[in-house]
């Protein structure tokens, strides 16, 4: 089918394609990138990430090079990638998509990095040397649960929102109050101004649940058989990488990464796998219903996305 011809404006749409994992969000990108001249702009805190592909579903070299993606493969694995940074990376595609009369298609399931685009972000202290060295050494000596009880005293609301077990939230909360003197429930009531100046039309692909478990449990054999533990393995070749860092918290990676440590046999390390990927899927679908005004689809379908976005204008 013939592209279809827009005449685009500084000021007209950024298109969220929204969903769980395991969805099919890839695939109906691709679909709209052959309908539409534009831009594909990852929005997927995993796929940012040099070296790790077969875990994070990434799409395949052949498929990027037919159809390029913005923000993968941006950084290694031991690197640093704030929200910061994501949003001026991506508002910089979005401004040279729209130059160019192209129209910027964001793709991905990372639900802050979404909610940061659209809403801003809060004024929070950035991380220091000596912050970093300061709450990782706590958190070496005392545990993820042992900060969160100090995390409850000195800021509840935080404390409720946060589980236990998510060390990099606990420790980036406690390094807020400790570098400004402020919770992050406080500071997080300030936005920024930081956020997209064109309206966004919303598409979320969201399968029933079933459907979204079988898909996982599918999708990770699959990932088994094209050599997720041997990618693992290389991995662990880094003397930089440690279970601490956000990569290796991907889904998948830390599983693995501790079945090749002799923690539990293959078998287990799969089960944790899949069942950490439906956790994940969990929290993805609660945010996704609480998407206001978007076209809301159970399975792929380029032609009621074409007309979506006919009738809205972008």
């Amino acid at each position: 089918m013939p592209s279809i011809v827009m005449r685009i404006s500084s000021e007209n749409s950024v298109v969220f394609l929204m969903g769980p994992t395991a969805s099919g969000k890839t695939e109906l990108a691709l679909e709209m990138f052959n309908h539409h001249k534009s831009c594909l702009i990852s929005v997927d805190s995993a796929l940012i990430y040099r070296g790790m592909n077969i875990g994070t579903a990434k799409p395949s070299a052949e498929v990027l090079a037919k159809y390029p993606h913005e923000l993968i493969d941006i950084c290694e694995p031991e690197e640093g990638f704030s929200v910061n940074t994501f949003i001026s990376l991506a508002k910089k595609h979005i401004d040279s998509a729209l130059a160019e009369n192209r129209l910027p298609i964001l793709v991905g399931g990372t639900s802050f990095y979404f909610h940061a685009l659209e809403h801003g972000l809060s004024e929070l202290p950035e991380s220091t040397s000596e912050s970093r060295e300061h709450f990782n050494k706590l958190l070496a000596s005392e545990g993820s649960e042992k900060l969160h009880k100090k995390l409850q005293r000195i800021d509840p609301n935080s404390a409720t929102r946060i589980h236990p077990n998510d060390s990099q939230r606990i420790t980036r909360a406690l390094e807020v109050h400790y570098l400004s003197g402020q919770t992050l429930s406080e500071l997080q009531g300030r936005k920024s101004i930081n956020k997209l100046s064109q309206p966004i039309e919303k598409i979320i692909l969201m399968p029933d649940r079933s459907e979204l478990h079988k898909r996982i449990e599918k999708r990770f054999i699959k990932m088994m058989n094209e050599g997720f533990l041997e990618e693992v393995k290389n991995l662990r070749q880094n003397k930089n990488l440690n279970l601490d860092l956000p990569s290796m918290r991907c889904v998948g990676y830390r599983q693995a990464w501790q079945h090749l440590d002799g923690e539990f046999d293959k078998q287990t390390m799969i089960d944790k796998s899949t069942a950490a990927t439906r956790q994940l899927c969990k929290r993805q679908c609660t945010w996704l219903r609480n998407e206001n005004d978007a076209l809301i689809l159970k399975k792929s379908n380029i032609d009621k996305v074409v007309n979506f976005l006919q009738e809205r204008g972008a």
